[in-house]
């Protein structure tokens, strides 16, 4: 029996049972197709991102590979016809999941879908905030719209739904009109009273909220969040904890890079700029003051494909994946997987509150990152100084920030060949949890 057999067969006996336990959990299983449900917009918007920041911005990877800037001079200026695209998909996926994560329970309990949906909307603009008030006019801000916004879309949906469905299932609670009374009005009646309850329980709430933060519950979510990384260094244990940490935050549903971004930049924005300051002085990367920051180390090694390393986790589903929807989904991801842009893997499988996935998910970043501290701090390979475009392929990323080092590049394929044999298994264990999954729903 192979090590690999081995280690899969353990795997399916601890993991398997709480997979398909999890998949025919009411709460979870709506979470996870609401993320199902919403992966054509993500997908479409995905491929745009592509276009707008890999081909059409001067910094773009394509862009400097193909000097499509000096062809085409104005060429930054096309990407005003495609930035719109995201405000109506990536950038309201909070509403969308509020609306399909209540719609989804609601049909576990054989209620309106439509009106729980619609319901579960409201709420979450009842606590959203702030709102702005500016020469007269209300404003808000899209900021909590979008994947920031996921976690509190999650966790309003699930609570005005649960509360709609338990009232509009109850005969005291429904208002029941005349046979003469059209149906979309007598729909409406119907559902009034649990309506009202939802919207002035949220009203509650938010009221709660804003006597402990005044900028809503979105803001004090990601202040709770950002407080235990404020004190850190530019150190091996502050990237991999960051690391670890910020797809924690994925998992749940929590935009992780967004949510830690002031922390991450405020600890090591100064030491990624003297190092690029220190190789544009020396002409080499080597002896770079910082060697240990999260770009020379995190975003080197352990971020190709996107958070997660998720690139290695598309080439494990390519060869060990039995599943139809997760070789389909891969062979859609694979492209914009290359330039870094995950949301189609990570809401299309989904990752989101996936019990076999969020291990890897996890894990990777972080075995990659001491992949790539070993290599650095041993002074085997230069530590990355030069900025690159975030669109930039993985594994040309320790080649080029280091200036061009063949030995960082075979590093970065290493790292994702490790990347790649730490998903495997649990991607065939997936393949055992997709029968029983698909029976309890």
């Amino acid at each position: 029996m192979s090590m690999m057999t081995s280690l899969e067969r353990g795997m399916e006996k601890v993991l398997v049972p709480v997979a398909i336990k999890l998949n025919s959990q009411r709460q979870v299983s709506a979470v996870r197709d609401a993320f199902i449900l919403s992966f054509p917009l993500v997908m479409a918007s995905s491929l745009i991102a592509l276009i707008n920041f890999a081909i059409l911005s001067p910094d773009g990877f394509i862009a400097k590979m193909l000097f499509l800037g000096k062809i085409f001079p104005n060429l930054a200026d096309a990407q005003a016809l495609f930035s719109p695209v995201m405000q109506g998909s990536v950038n309201i996926m909070a509403i969308l999941i509020a609306f399909l994560v209540a719609r989804n329970i609601a049909a576990s309990f054989k209620q309106d879908e439509l009106l729980c949906g619609l319901t579960s909307m409201g709420a979450f603009f009842i606590v959203y905030t702030p709102y702005h008030e500016i020469d007269g006019q209300n404003f808000v801000t899209m900021r909590y719209m979008g994947a920031q916004g996921l976690f509190v879309a999650i966790l309003v949906a699930l609570l005005a739904a649960e509360i709609f469905c338990r009232l509009a299932r109850s005969p005291r609670a429904t208002i029941t009109m005349p046979d003469q009374v059209p149906p979309a009005v007598s729909r409406s009646f119907k559902v009034l009273i649990p309506v009202f309850v939802v919207m002035v329980i949220f009203s509650i709430l938010n009221y709660l909220i804003s006597l402990i933060s005044p900028n809503g519950i979105n803001d004090l979510v990601y202040t709770l969040i950002q407080s235990p990384l404020k004190h850190m260094g530019t150190n091996i244990f502050a990237v991999v904890i960051i690391g670890l940490f910020t797809n924690l935050l994925w998992v749940l549903g929590i935009h992780g890079p967004n949510t830690v971004a002031a922390i991450r930049e405020a600890i090591f924005s100064e030491a990624n700029l003297e190092n690029l300051s220190y190789a544009a002085q020396n002409g080499s990367t080597w002896g770079a003051p910082y060697p240990i920051t999260w770009g020379s180390i995190y975003d080197t090694f352990a971020n190709y494909g996107g958070s997660g390393m998720t690139l290695g986790l598309i080439f494990a589903i390519f060869i060990a994946s039995r599943r139809a929807d997760y070789r389909n989904i891969a062979k859609l991801s694979i492209f914009p997987g290359l330039f870094n842009i995950n949301e189609p893997i990570i809401f299309g499988l989904p990752i989101v509150l996936n019990p076999i996935l969020v291990i890897p998910f996890v894990l990777v970043p972080a075995v990659n990152s001491l992949i790539g501290y070993f290599f650095v701090s041993l002074h085997i390979i230069p530590p990355v100084a030069y900025a690159l475009p975030w669109t930039t392929p993985g594994p040309l990323i320790p080649f080029l920030g280091t200036g061009g080092s063949w030995l960082a590049l075979l590093v970065g394929l290493f790292c994702l060949l490790v990347s790649t044999l730490i998903y495997l298994p649990f991607v065939m264990v997936a393949n055992k949890a997709q029968v029983p999954a698909s029976k309890a729903e």
